[in-house]
């Protein structure tokens, strides 16, 4: 991992190049901050932080072996495989710059003496390929409010990025395990009085 690239990035420092770095959702959101469409604010926590949570936890290989000895076809191994690999991310140390650069962006994001409450939501950095599509496979926790909270919040989209569900789609469409990342986007709640999705 290169040592420059940021730990997190607010929308308005994201666009549809920043894909890599933000995933699909992130970069979607940051085109639509930068076109001036009122998006309640938030940052993501980059891919960058995700490759460097593995690379200090040493936890690849382990994933990787896991992975490589399961047949998806029988649901039993799936879903052991799927409750082991989320147990190695949600047990495993967030290096210290993670945290810290996660700290000083949820409080500028929050406002002076407060503790905004926040969606957290995984954006992977393949949401949608040509014939496949990983819409609604990762997790997002909603009314998330104070930095433990959030650091665990961020340990768990990370760690869905193993769900029986995302491992047998990627197999199913000999998508490299390894080839799939995942950003985090942290964005300020909306109390609204009505909601829905629009294509």
């Amino acid at each position: 991992m290169s040592a420059h690239q940021p730990l997190t990035l607010f929308f308005k420092d994201i666009d549809k190049g920043s894909l890599p770095q933000a995933g699909g959702k992130g970069a979607n959101l940051g085109e639509m901050t930068q076109a001036g469409f009122p998006v309640p604010n938030g940052f993501a926590v980059t891919v960058a932080a995700y490759d460097l949570f593995l690379e200090r936890s040493e936890i690849s290989k382990k994933i990787n072996d896991i992975l490589k000895d399961t047949d998806v076809n029988k649901s039993d191994e799936l879903q052991k495989a799927s409750v082991e690999i989320g147990k190695i991310v949600t047990r495993s140390e967030i290096p210290e710059e993670i945290i810290k650069n996660v700290r000083v962006s949820y409080k500028k994001l929050s406002g002076p003496f407060r503790k905004a409450l926040v969606a957290v939501r995984s954006s992977a950095t393949a949401e949608d390929l040509p014939g496949a599509s990983f819409a609604g496979q990762q997790a997002t926790f909603l009314n998330i409010s104070g930095d433990a909270n959030l650091l665990t919040a961020i340990r768990e989209c990370w760690a869905s990025l193993f769900t029986a569900r995302a491992i047998f789609y990627r197999v199913q469409n000999k998508i490299d395990h390894t080839k799939v990342k995942i950003s985090v986007i942290i964005q300020k709640m909306v109390l609204s009085e009505v909601s829905g999705v629009m294509f």
